[in-house]
């Protein structure tokens, strides 16, 4: 019997180098997973719409969203696709997680002690708010060392009064890829030392093809 399908999906982007970054993300795990098909959609921006994708899936089908916190997107949109497939199940999103904070470390400068503000894109979504203290706690814990949690849209503190209160402290972009909030935090950290996103244009890390896998392998038995 075929596996479910893995059908990834992000929030899609205008930026080149982040919707090919994505792209790349995906093809990493389908050579991965050479008995599922993975299949990619997108909640806003590019095409496929997940809605779609999923409508032209046959079977069973795990949706895993290639986003870094639960949110509006996730629990309306994702899960709101799926309401009415018994055979189709949404996972958890890729954070947080422990292996993200490795994937985080490596983007800063070698034997840094400087604080570190994590700049996520922020959502209304109070359960969103949980993931990024969550994620937060895990890189503080990785890292030894202070971090101090600001946020790109929606909440505060936001990214100008997080850089004025800590002057020193290096900026990690806790993103997927390239696109609107990456540029917003170049603008707003000018001349400050910022990393770039987990997607960062080079080789896919592992520890990212690792979590997607992880996160579809833990669903599937969901499926009914």
């Amino acid at each position: 019997m075929a596996r479910p399908t893995l059908l990834a999906v992000s929030h899609g982007t205008s930026d080149a180098a982040g919707a090919r970054a994505i792209a790349d993300l995906v093809e990493a795990v389908a050579a991965r997973l050479p008995d599922v098909e993975v299949r990619a959609a997108f909640v806003d921006v590019q095409e496929p719409d997940a809605v779609d994708a999923l409508a032209a899936i046959d079977g069973p089908v795990v949706v895993v969203p290639l986003l870094l916190s639960s949110g509006f997107h996730v629990h309306h949109d994702l899960h709101g696709m799926v309401a009415d497939r018994a055979d189709a199940v949404v996972a958890a999103p890729l954070g947080p997680d422990a292996r993200l904070a490795a994937v985080l470390a490596e983007r800063m400068p070698a034997a840094s002690a400087l604080p570190v503000i994590l700049a996520v894109a922020g959502s209304r979504d109070p359960r969103s708010l949980t993931d990024a203290e969550g994620m937060a706690a895990v890189l503080r814990e990785h890292l030894g060392r202070r971090v101090e949690l600001t946020y790109l849209a929606a909440r505060e503190p936001d990214l100008p009064t997080a850089l004025a209160a800590h002057p020193d402290a290096v900026v990690s972009t806790y993103l997927l890829a390239r696109g609107y909030f990456f540029d917003l935090a170049e603008r707003q950290a000018a001349g400050r030392v910022l990393t770039l996103p987990l997607l960062d244009g080079g080789a896919v890390p592992e520890p990212l093809i690792d979590i997607v896998i992880s996160r579809y392998e833990e669903t599937v038995p969901q499926i009914g």
